[in-house]
């Protein structure tokens, strides 16, 4: 059996997949299992050359790439080519953490052992990617989870399997053995990873969605005490504060806001605007949204469509709730006559301050903006959420925007930028935004586990 992929932007189908099941994610594990103990010790330096000659190859493929996700995830070519190249640097970066596990070695306080710390790989790892960063997703965690030795069993999103499957072949270009990194595509996400999840040979789920269903994989994992990572929803705050250079202000909130169209868990969706910089950050900022081209990535449009049909309706009906709720739009882009499942970039003002468009996360391309006057009441509106993913500050003064994002309930910042992704640094958020961080070091720890000797050391 196969299923189409749909490009969202023309609902043409640009290619089909297999629709494997429970018999195939089982075979995946076997295969994983089957690899794990000469994966585990291969030496560091050649798993390093490995992950290195892949994002050699990512690289080499990033135009071609760059198209398939446009096509399979219609966002734009400029989007999708930064999103491969920021794909590629986590296999670099993780090819360079290979080669330095760490540990440490001392004398116990009371004298007679030597204590031997090491890090050694948890196994079979089961990784969850979704659809919006479709090569990303996929690289942040096949980096790490090489680099500590650990061989995986993967599942991409339904919509947006193919790009997946390209970067498996680059890998398996790159010399990677067979069996350590199986792809699995289908329709079934429930059914195959429960199969990962009741398998006692995978002991690590690493899972990027909604918080909804990290939730649901968390209670299943408690079931054998799977070593779990889950990078869930986001619901970001923008600051901007009366004295912030509001054309950086706009600037990084268009980033913020409409990178992949706002279908980013760090998209920022709640806008505090400084009550008195709010006339002048919404005419500049609206501006620049009106002007945002929306439409196919083959069209060389700025802003693609939502993923689906069903995307669309929710982000329509959380809208019109908030404009029955005493919202305005302010500014919107022009739609084009299509037939994808576009929605126009949007301002909404006025927004009040309980309004469920606060409370939800968004994903799509709408801002909503409201006012405060006082540091201590805009900490109370911004930590007033279940999430704790990204946040965004915008100040002139430095001291007083770090002392803003050193209080927000956030496990990134963004000050005065609106970009906080790198793969150098720890993400992940708290709250119900997820456990564990990804990239960094922290990323290859969330694919080890700690051994420490203890060894008999007569004085």
């Amino acid at each position: 059996m196969t299923f189409s992929v749909l490009d969202p932007a023309s609902l043409l189908v640009v290619g089909t997949v297999p629709d494997q099941g429970l018999t195939d994610a089982r075979s995946a594990v076997d295969a994983a299992a089957r690899a794990f103990p000469a994966w585990r010790r291969t030496p560091p330096r050649r798993r390093s050359e490995i992950l290195h000659r892949a994002f050699e190859l990512m690289i080499r493929d990033r135009d071609e790439l760059a198209r398939l996700i446009s096509r399979e995830n219609g966002k734009s070519l400029p989007d999708a080519t930064g999103e491969v190249t920021y794909a590629a640097e986590f296999f670099r970066w993780f090819a360079e953490e290979a080669v330095r596990p760490g540990g440490d070695f001392g004398e116990s306080p009371a004298g007679g052992t030597r204590t031997l710390v090491t890090h050694r790989p948890v196994g079979v790892a089961a990784l969850v990617t979704p659809w919006n960063f479709p090569a990303a997703m996929i690289t942040r965690k096949i980096g790490p989870a090489l680099a500590a030795g650990c061989t995986a069993v993967v599942k991409p999103a339904a919509e947006t399997p193919l790009t997946a499957l390209a970067i498996a072949r680059l890998l398996t270009e790159a010399g990677l053995p067979d069996g350590v990194i199986t792809v699995v595509t289908t329709t079934d996400s429930s059914g195959v990873v429960g199969a990962w999840l009741n398998d006692e040979r995978v002991r690590k789920i690493s899972f990027t969605g909604s918080t909804a269903v990290g939730r649901v994989l968390l209670r299943h994992a408690a079931g054998r005490v799977v070593n779990s990572s889950m990078e869930l929803g986001g619901n970001a705050p923008f600051i901007v504060a009366d004295d912030a250079d509001l054309d950086a202000a706009v600037a990084g909130a268009m980033i913020a806001k409409f990178r992949n169209g706002g279908q980013a868990c760090t998209a920022a969706n709640r806008f505090y605007v400084h009550s008195s910089v709010l006339e002048a950050f919404v005419s500049r900022f609206g501006a620049e949204v009106e002007n945002l081209t929306v439409g196919s990535a083959a069209d060389g449009a700025a802003i693609g469509p939502l993923i689906s049909a069903a995307a669309l309706r929710r982000v329509t009906r959380t809208v019109d709730e908030a404009v029955a709720a005493g919202a305005r739009i302010s500014h919107r882009a022009t739609l084009p006559d299509a037939p994808g499942h576009f929605y126009p970039p949007t301002v909404l003002v006025d927004v009040p301050v309980g309004a469920a468009i606060l409370k939800e996360e968004i994903f799509g391309p709408v801002a909503a903006i409201t006012t405060w006057t006082s540091d201590d009441e805009l900490l109370d509106l911004v930590n007033d959420s279940e999430y704790g993913l990204a946040a965004y500050v915008y100040s002139g003064d430095l001291a007083r925007a770090l002392r803003l994002g050193e209080a927000v309930d956030a496990g990134m910042v963004g000050i005065n930028r609106g970009l906080v992704s790198d793969p150098s640094a720890p993400f992940g958020g708290v709250k119900q935004s997820g456990l564990g961080r990804e990239g960094a070091r922290d990323g290859l720890r969330e694919f080890q586990e700690t051994q420490y000797l203890s060894v008999d050391w007569p004085a």
